[in-house]
Formats: structure tokens, C-alpha cells, sequence
């Protein structure tokens, strides 16, 4: 009996003062599902640019996926925000867990200067909506190990024609935000269903929706 194709969904480890990373919190939590007849397997990144980089090559060559995920946490966001776009630029306001901190440097020398997600991110973005969940394209994944990351994903895939990747940052949880005046979150309940309804499109639908989800600034 064959084996079902493999999905690779990574989170992250605590950054800042934070000690818990709602990535992680979601990411485990689909760990050995079936979804789209896609198996799914979490693994854990740490946030630090070459660590995270290291440690998601081991994996890939590991798992052998056919769609590569990632999901980071966005303090501030209040949306489940699908990345159109990872960028080659490396430029860390604060320094990562292995405290490094690069400035205007490239996350792969001589690779271009962006990659475009290779999921159905409009279909993606409409399957969640439908579910009365909150989502959004965004068009920037920041210039930390999240952006990181999703930069070495594409490259990666790039490479591999049967390899598709993407990226999505989600909210701080409730209890973070509780830290925060105002700050908005997402229960980790709803941050699932979403993603999981996100990696169920993925892998059932190569041919993108048509629909605007642009921004006007």
C-alpha cells in the first residue's frame, strides 16, 4: 500500500519576551492529521535565521513533503494573513534566539529578489472566509526569520517541480494580547480550523481563485 503525500507544517519557538509562540500552539495541534489525502507532520523551527534554516533542510530531506507550509506569529495583526510574497532581504530590528542580528543582508546570495507563493492562496483565502473566520492576502512577511524562512521554502521549491510552499502569520493568542492595550488575537481553536481548512485546499487545488484581495496602501 502506498503512502499518502506529506505535508510539512513548521511553527516556531518563543522570540522576544514572549515564552510561547501561537505557531507552534496551532502547528502541533494537525500533527499526523489526513487532510486533502495529504498527511500532515509539525516540526518545530527555531527562531534564528541559520538555526531555522538548518533545521528546515533536515526536515524536508526527513519528511520528503509535497507542500511545504509555514506559520509565524504577527503581534499586531488581527487576521490570519496568507503571504503572497517572501523577499530576499534580511534586516532583524531585534536580535534572533541565537542573537544574531543581520542588516540589509540577503537570505540567499545571488537568488532573486522575491518569490511568490506557489499555493492557491485566493482559494485559500475564500475557504476561510466562508467559515465566518478572519483572513487576509498580505503582502509582506516582514524582514525576521518568518520572512526567512518562507524565502528559503520558495527557493527550495523552486528547485523541486512536485514541491509547492507558502506562508501564513497568524495573531497573538488571547492571552498574550491580554498583556497589550488593545492588541488584537485569535483563539487557537479558530487559528486550527483555519489552517487546517487553508492546508485542505492546498492540497486539493493547484488552479488559483480570481478574486481582488489587494490593498490600497
Amino acid at each position: 500500500m502506498s503512502t499518502p503525500p506529506r505535508i510539512l507544517l513548521t511553527g516556531f519557538t518563543p522570540f522576544g519576551n514572549d515564552d510561547i509562540n501561537p505557531s507552534w500552539e496551532a502547528v502541533r495541534a494537525l500533527d499526523g492529521k489526513t487532510l486533502g489525502g495529504h498527511h500532515v507532520v509539525a516540526r518545530l523551527l527555531p527562531t534564528a535565521f541559520a538555526d531555522s534554516e538548518r533545521e528546515l533542510t533536515l526536515a524536508i530531506d526527513d519528511v520528503r513533503p509535497s507542500i511545504l507550509l509555514g506559520v509565524g506569529q504577527a503581534g499586531g495583526r488581527s487576521k490570519l494573513s496568507i503571504e503572497r510574497v517572501a523577499i530576499n532581504v534580511q534586516d532583524a530590528r531585534i536580535p534572533d534566539n541565537a542573537g544574531e542580528q543581520p542588516i540589509d543582508e540577503a537570505v540567499v546570495v545571488d537568488g532573486p529578489a522575491a518569490y511568490f507563493s506557489t499555493l492557491p492562496i485566493k482559494a485559500m483565502l475564500k475557504a476561510i472566509l466562508a467559515e465566518g473566520l478572519p483572513a487576509e492576502i498580505s503582502n509582506t512577511a516582514g524582514t525576521f526569520v518568518c520572512n526567512h524562512v518562507a524565502y528559503v521554502m520558495l527557493h527550495l521549491a523552486e528547485r523541486h517541480r512536485d514541491l509547492r510552499a507558502g506562508f501564513i502569520h497568524i495573531p497573538y493568542l488571547p492571552s498574550q494580547a491580554a498583556r497589550f492595550p488593545n492588541a488584537p488575537s485569535m483563539a487557537k481553536d479558530d487559528v486550527v480550523r483555519a489552517l487546517s481548512i487553508a492546508l485542505e485546499v492546498a492540497a486539493t487545488q493547484r488552479i488559483d481563485e480570481r478574486l481582488g484581495a489587494g490593498t490600497l496602501d
